[in-house]
C-alpha cells in the first residue's frame, strides 16, 4: 500500500514545516489546498539541507550533505525514496517538472556554508541565488502549474522575494552566524563593528528587493497570492522592527515578531486580500 507511505511522506514534510517555521506555516495555511502538499514538500527538503550544515555539529557534515545530494537525485530518477522527506520532494519535482538546476544550485549554496566563512560580492550573489532565490522559483513552478510564459514573467519578482527573505534572516541572525557558526554573509562588511549607517545601507538594498517582489505578488494566481503576501508582510514587518532596533542590540540578540503579532498580520492581510487592496 504505497499510498500509505506517500501519505506519511506528506505528513513528514508538513510536520517539518510547522516545527521549524511559524511564519511560513501561516502562509501555507491560506494557500488554496492544492498548493499545500507541494509547498510543504519543497520546504521540508530545503530545511533538511540547511540543517545538515547548520546543526549537525560533531558529525561529518560534508559526508552527510554529499549523501543527501546523491539520495535526492536517485529519488527523483527512481520516483521513490525510503527517506520520507525525499520521497515527497521527488514527487513534487516530477509532478511539476521542477528544473533540476535549481536543486543543484541550492545544494551548492549549502556546500558553500561548509567551506566559506566570509563572502565577497560575487560569492554573496551566488549564495543568495542558491539558498533563497531558487526556492522561490521552485514554489513559482508549482503556482503556475506548467505555464512557462507565466513563470518567465514572474521569475524576477520571485527571485527578489527569496533574496529579501534571506537577507532579512542574515541581518537578524548576525550574532548567531558570527559567534556560533563563524560566518559572515554580507560582503565587505565587518559585522563585529556594525553601525547604524551600515545597517541602513543593508536595509535599503532589502527594501528594493521587497518593492520588486510586491509587484510580482499582485500577479500571482489567486490561490497562491494571499499565502505569499502573508509571508511578505511578516518579513517586511520584521525588517521594519530591525530598522527601529539599534545596531548594537542586533549584534547581541535575535529580533523576533511575537506569534500574537504574526496572527494579527495574518488577519489584516486576509482582509486586504478579500477587498482586493493588495
Amino acid at each position: 500500500m504505497k499510498h500509505i507511505f506517500d501519505m506519511i511522506s506528506k505528513k513528514s514534510s508538513k510536520l517539518t514545516t510547522i516545527t521549524y517555521s511559524t511564519s511560513f506555516s501561516l502562509g501555507i495555511r491560506v494557500f488554496n489546498k492544492k498548493y499545500h502538499d507541494p509547498i510543504y514538500a519543497i520546504y521540508g527538503f530545503v530545511r533538511f539541507g540547511d540543517e545538515i550544515v547548520d546543526s549537525f555539529h560533531g558529525f561529518n557534515k560534508r559526508k552527510l550533505l554529499e549523501k543527501f545530494r546523491k539520495d535526492t537525485f536517485e529519488a527523483i530518477e527512481d520516483g521513490i525514496s525510503l527517506n520520507p522527506i525525499l520521497n515527497n520532494f521527488q514527487w513534487v519535482v516530477n509532478k511539476y517538472n521542477i528544473d533540476h538546476e535549481l536543486i543543484h544550485l541550492f545544494l551548492r549554496s549549502m556546500e558553500m556554508d561548509l567551506e566559506q566563512k566570509d563572502h565577497d560580492l560575487e560569492s554573496f550573489k551566488e549564495y543568495i541565488l542558491g539558498s533563497a532565490e531558487v526556492v522561490g522559483l521552485m514554489c513559482l513552478q508549482v503556482f503556475v502549474e506548467g505555464d512557462r510564459d507565466r513563470y518567465l514573467e514572474l521569475k524576477p519578482a520571485a527571485m527578489s522575494l527569496g533574496s529579501a527573505f534571506q537577507k532579512v534572516n542574515f541581518l537578524r541572525d548576525l550574532n548567531a552566524d558570527r559567534n556560533l557558526l563563524g560566518r559572515s554573509y554580507f560582503p565587505n562588511i565587518d559585522v563585529t563593528e556594525l553601525d547604524e549607517e551600515t545597517k541602513e545601507q543593508i536595509i535599503y538594498d532589502i527594501e528594493a528587493d521587497f518593492k520588486l517582489a510586491y509587484e510580482g505578488i499582485k500577479q500571482l494566481p489567486k490561490g497562491a497570492r494571499l499565502g505569499v503576501y502573508v509571508a511578505y508582510i511578516y518579513y517586511l514587518s520584521l525588517l521594519r522592527k530591525i530598522k527601529r532596533t539599534h545596531s548594537s542590540i542586533i549584534m547581541k540578540q535575535r529580533v523576533r515578531i511575537p506569534n500574537s503579532e504574526k496572527y494579527r498580520l495574518l488577519v489584516s492581510s486576509a482582509v486586504r486580500h478579500a477587498f482586493n487592496l493588495l
